[in-house]
């Protein structure tokens, strides 16, 4: 599974390692990055974020991927299925605020959904947005995800849920 890589035109995506770790943590610390996810954290809490991910990956087999600019070698983001115990399973995204407007999100979480219809047994496919984010929102309705519900988050945060049968993902593809 460590060799697992996804490309796209423009983008890479593959397991994270810890060499990545300074690009998590840039976003991390970014206000405007981390203004949707609970604020800036510090370096140590990216390092927990990043080996929870390197662990959902060992025991679910799916996670959140490091999203690569092909053109530069930069860690940009992390994109991916996610799958947390007592929480909602989705398809989510992160990307540099540096990198926003060029369509990456989109194009990354493109390639993971592809990934997760082929290797989760998913049947519904999710992103959980807080209403707020109209980016993110609009990224959604890119990949053909409508409103399904207002939820919680296991925070108790409220999300908003758009998502899509995978049938329908199948079909647009």
């Amino acid at each position: 599974m460590n060799t697992l890589r996804l490309e796209t035109n423009r983008l890479v995506l593959r397991l994270p390692i810890e060499a990545d770790l300074d690009g998590w943590a840039a976003f991390d610390s970014d206000e405007r990055a981390t203004a949707f996810f609970g604020g800036p954290k510090g370096r140590s809490d990216s390092w927990h974020m990043m080996a929870s991910v390197v662990g959902m990956w060992t025991l679910r087999e799916c996670g959140l991927f490091s999203v690569i600019e092909k053109d530069s070698g930069r860690w940009i983001g992390r994109v991916g299925p996610w799958m947390p115990e007592g929480d909602i399973a989705e398809v989510g995204w992160a990307i540099l605020p540096t990198m926003w407007g060029r369509g990456y999100a989109t194009e990354a979480a493109r390639a993971a959904i592809d990934w997760a219809i082929a290797h989760c047994s998913w049947r519904e496919i999710n992103h959980c947005i807080d209403k707020e984010n109209s980016a993110s929102i609009a990224v959604a309705r890119k990949l053909g995800g409508e409103w399904l519900r207002s939820d919680l988050d296991s925070h108790g945060k409220a999300i908003e849920v758009y998502g899509q049968t995978r049938e329908r993902w199948i079909s647009r593809s």
